[in-house]
């Protein structure tokens, strides 16, 4: 049964092939069918008919599903458990949940606890927590997870210096943790996870503590799955080049989704060495271990081999394909690329790790010819936060590059939706793929154009941009985008119904700072005094009394210190709550538009506890 939200989420694009963020009505009975929740056709009529535009989105979906599996009846409808695979069964606890059986693969557990053990054996705090390594074998994993410190470290193994480990809570001489200290590394946690770009719906801090397995591999697989793309890019890898058509063009490259590069990336090593096989998916294509063994025999470098073809001869005489698939694995030990799959795995076509187990093989051995000289397109700095947050809103299918994947309009009307929900009409301005080559780009252009008129609407100044930029993949593409993002961070902090100025969040700062006593006022996001990260570590304090170590705090003299310093400033802010997406760098070099957004997260926490009072 589809538990975790990622999986969710994938269920419910399979009914909506276009993109648009909805699925129809005439959708909702197979959708939820396809989620393990079945219901008569009366029932599902009887849910259509709240929706009178004849659409539904994702949000709404969940409400849906959420609803159905809480009725008695779900017990008997949902889809039978197919005895071949691993699953394990965990049932709900809570009264909430009494009636709720969620189900998570064995294979994937294992392969998680693998890939943590290999990847953070070297940290010597959890050696000394003696929270590594982790056992194979029940729910050692989730009680691994349980105080929120391997999630961070996770985080951070993926995208170094998300972080700031300091400010990590740790348990006591007596390997004591309280509640609230849990609470707040899982806090920190979550609000990570979103900053480098996942998609988290429907978590809290309380389902990590409470180690909710099919929350906590959700989440885990979305967290290793960046980790393991995050190199796959012209930057790290130039000989990507060479995976290009004669007529595409980097652009092109750059907006391929990881899966895609990663097929194309086999099926160059299988031409090298001579196998006529091509692979457009790893589920089925791999299911009989002949690619695998000829990929192994084209990356093995020479002072690891040789693996070659002749070793392999017997390999193609076997019949059985769990022998051939121990066969292909061992000749991955012996290079010390065995990560993520086990023999069963090749042969059950588990997508998700063997997406895996090539992605670590490209990263340890890309194996790709020289590229020649050329210029490599680098996603900047605020590129990639806005790249971040739209992903973590859930953008379908996810942004890789901006000025290419906006280009359609699809992306940034999605993300409309979020920050203002109910402001697209799906039904009669939105024009949906396939766009046909006669007239496809006119549609495209169409939905850009509405995207402006959406922007307009809410005052956003778009002076001398319009559909044609955003097609064209025009840098003006990221002036839109920014407004958007500063769009939905104010929304975090209306009073009375008003959204607050510049200067009326600059003002609100500074009466908090110096009520508390500290010095470290501002006079605009533009001011050099906020390179050292005083102001936002103070207010942080105002707002949360105890919660700063200012003996971490350098004298930000050079630019490490003013790192550190923004680092431990951002990591503490997300910790007591704030949703921020602005790097340590956007700090010490004071941008203008990342320093709004920190303080305006900063204000809403403080503004929810004024409420609470």
């Amino acid at each position: 049964m589809t538990e975790s939200p990622e999986e969710i989420k994938a269920s419910f694009d399979k009914f909506d092939p276009n993109g648009t963020g909805s699925i129809t009505t005439n959708s909702l009975g197979d959708a939820l069918s396809d989620c393990g929740a079945k219901l008569p056709g009366f029932k599902v009529r009887d849910i259509c008919d709240s929706y009178k535009d004849g659409t539904i989105s994702f949000d709404e979906f969940l409400k849906i599903l959420n609803g159905v599996k809480t009725k008695n009846n779900f017990k008997e409808s949902i889809k039978p458990i197919d005895e071949s695979k691993k699953i394990n069964v965990h049932k709900g606890t809570e009264k909430s949940s009494a009636w709720t059986t969620h189900t998570y693969s064995e294979e994937e557990k294992l392969a998680f606890v693998d890939w943590i053990n290999f990847r953070l054996e070297k940290d010597e705090q959890l050696k000394t927590l003696r929270m590594l390594p982790i056992a194979e074998d029940g729910e050692a994993l989730f009680k691994a997870l349980h105080n929120g410190i391997l999630m961070n470290k996770l985080v951070n193994d993926s995208v170094n210096d998300t972080v700031d480990e300091r400010a990590l809570n740790m348990p006591d001489a007596n390997g004591k943790l309280s509640i609230f200290k849990i609470q707040e590394n899982q806090t920190l946690a979550l609000n990570s996870c979103l900053a480098i770009g996942c998609y988290v719906i429907s978590i809290g801090a309380q389902d990590l503590i409470d180690a909710k397995p099919h929350l906590c591999l959700g989440l885990l697989w979305q967290i290793i799955r960046i980790g393991l793309m995050a190199k796959i890019t012209l930057k790290d890898c130039p000989g990507l080049r060479a995976l290009l058509d004669e007529y595409e063009s980097l652009e092109q490259l750059l907006s391929m989704s990881p899966e895609e590069i990663l097929c194309r990336w086999v099926n160059y090593q299988l031409n090298k060495v001579g196998c006529k096989r091509t692979v457009k998916n790893f589920t089925s294509d791999i299911k009989d271990s002949e690619v695998y063994a000829h990929l192994l025999c084209a990356v093995c470098p020479e002072d690891k081999g040789p693996i070659g073809l002749e070793p392999l001869n017997q390999f193609f005489q076997i019949q059985d394909l769990t022998k051939r698939a121990e066969l292909v694995l061992k000749n991955a030990e012996a290079i010390e690329a065995r990560s993520f799959v086990r023999a069963r795995d090749i042969v059950s076509g588990n997508q998700k790790l063997n997406l895996a187990f090539v992605a670590n093989l490209f990263n340890m051995y890309p194996a790709m010819d020289d590229a020649g000289e050329f210029e490599i397109i680098e996603e900047t700095r605020e590129e990639k936060t806005m790249r971040n947050w739209m992903n973590s809103l859930g953008a379908t299918p996810r942004v890789k590059y901006i000025y290419e994947d906006l280009k359609d309009g699809l992306a940034i009307l999605q993300l409309f939706d979020k920050i203002k929900p109910g402001c697209v009409d799906w039904q009669k301005r939105v024009n949906t793929p396939p766009f046909k080559a006669l007239g496809g780009k006119m549609k495209q252009i169409e939905n850009c154009n509405y995207a402006i008129e959406l922007g307009k609407e809410l005052s956003f100044v778009l002076v001398g941009i319009d559909g044609n930029n955003l097609h064209d993949g025009d840098k003006l593409t990221l002036a839109l985008v920014w407004q958007m993002m500063r769009f939905y961070t104010l929304q975090l902090i209306t009073h009375d119904g008003k959204v607050l100025k510049d200067n009326e969040i600059i003002a609100w700062c500074n009466e908090k700072i110096t009520g508390a006593g500290k010095d470290s006022n501002f006079s605009n996001f533009k001011d050099a005094s906020l390179a050292n990260s005083r102001a936002i570590v103070d207010l942080i304090e105002a707002i949360r009394p105890g919660h700063i170590n200012y003996d971490l705090l350098t004298a930000a003299s050079n630019d490490e210190e003013k790192f550190l310093n923004a680092k431990y400033a951002i990591t503490m802010a997300r910790k007591i709550g704030a949703r921020i997406f602005a790097l340590p760098e956007d700090i010490a070099d004071v941008n203008p538009k990342m320093m709004m957004t920190v303080f305006a997260c900063i204000m809403s926490v403080g503004f929810a506890k004024d409420q609470m009072k």
